[in-house]
């Protein structure tokens, strides 16, 4: 029974193992019990989802959480490394659609860990990256949230207090996949950054 039991715990300790491979925070924090969960999903996903097993074997993220939206809504927030992201883009739909089923009810979103980089102090300091300035990382944001949806226009408007409002056009091929998902991309942009933003569907003028 202890030889069991023993066995039962190595087991279990590997299992464990494995699972926190799935997720590798950069700054080597402790994993919250939803960060727990969504690895959990993932390396189930990888052990029993023969589409996607392949794929996610040489994948990880960076760390999860729960966003509220509009409407009561939840969304699963899932940060991923910047340079494996073009992996996860090649399976995001099928990942989604598996992952909103494990989270049933909550609307699943994948983002890219982008680094912003403070304004240089001095003229004399090297310039930034493009890349890494916060104009260029709340854009690439924008595009992350959407994907596979294409981003057709963008319009800032300005409201009578002065405050901004960020209108985001999408792609009306998608309406009908990605219609339901809108309030979900305003409300984790508004958590991600502050920044207000809608997304709409440019209307069709009729012939």
């Amino acid at each position: 029974a202890l030889c069991n039991a023993l066995g039962r715990n190595r087991q279990a300790a590997g299992t464990m193992s494995a699972i926190r491979k799935k997720i590798v925070k950069d700054d080597g924090a402790a994993l919250s019990e939803f960060e727990k969960e969504v690895a959990q999903a993932l390396f189930d996903l990888e052990a029993t989802n023969n589409e996607l097993k392949a794929e996610l074997k040489d994948l990880y993220i960076n760390g999860a959480q729960e966003v509220d939206v509009s409407g009561g809504r939840t969304a699963v927030v899932i940060h991923v490394p910047f340079r494996k992201l073009k992996q996860f883009n090649k399976i995001q739909q099928r990942l989604v659609r598996e992952l909103e089923k494990k989270f049933s009810g909550k609307d699943v979103v994948l983002v890219a860990t982008r680094r912003i980089n403070p304004v240089p102090s001095s003229g004399f300091a090297r310039a930034r990256p493009r890349s890494r300035t916060l104009t260029a990382v709340h854009t690439a944001l924008l595009e992350d949230l959407v994907y596979p949806t294409e981003i057709v226009g963008k319009r800032q408007r300005y409201r009578l207090d002065g405050s901004r409002l960020l209108k985001v056009y999408l792609d009306p091929k998608d309406r009908n996949t990605t219609e339901y998902k809108l309030d979900t991309f305003a409300g984790v942009y508004k958590k991600l950054t502050g920044k207000e933003v809608v997304f709409e569907f440019p209307v069709q003028e009729s012939a």
